[in-house]
């Protein structure tokens, strides 16, 4: 039986943003290695204003269904695994609610990457009904959502 990740061509242009510029394909927990990855992309935008990053993020957000979407159907599986463009733009929104530093940097990993594992509701509830490259991104966006209110209230307690 072939393996689906071997049907990511890093060549396409969909494939390598859909994979997190091959991030998504690690062996081993590939949603953390897409988030990790999305760090130097933000580190990209710490001297511009913040409404240049909020429009990149927006404009991730406003790209990845059909990004999300044509990966998944080229390769035949929804939601593979290796497809973590969601989680750039999941992680994306966690850092636009807060100032740069390291610390917001690890302290939004941690939160973005609980809310996507542990995906309370809604986010569980979009992840089982909202289909296609919508769904694919949407849970991601939720709880980006939901890691950068929570890393607004928390930065201020850790000085």
């Amino acid at each position: 039986m072939e393996n689906p990740a071997a049907k990511f061509n890093l060549c396409n242009k969909t494939h390598l943003l859909a994979t997190g510029f091959g991030s998504g394909l690690a062996p081993f927990a590939p949603g953390t290695f897409g988030t990790l990855a999305a760090i130097p992309f933000y580190l990209a935008f710490v001297y511009s204003p913040a409404y240049i990053f909020i429009l990149f993020t927006l404009f991730t957000c406003v790209v990845g269904p059909y990004i999300c979407g044509k990966a998944a159907s080229d390769i035949g599986v929804h939601d593979h695994k290796a497809i973590v463009w969601d989680e750039f733009a999941g992680m994306f929104i966690t850092l636009c609610f807060v100032p740069f530093s390291w610390t917001a940097i690890a302290v939004g990993f941690v939160l973005f990457r609980f809310f996507d594992i542990v995906k309370p509701w809604p986010i569980s509830y979009l992840d089982k009904h909202v289909h296609g490259g919508l769904g694919i991104m949407i849970d991601d966006i939720v709880a980006g959502l939901a890691a950068g209110v929570c890393l607004y209230f928390i930065m201020p307690l850790l000085g």
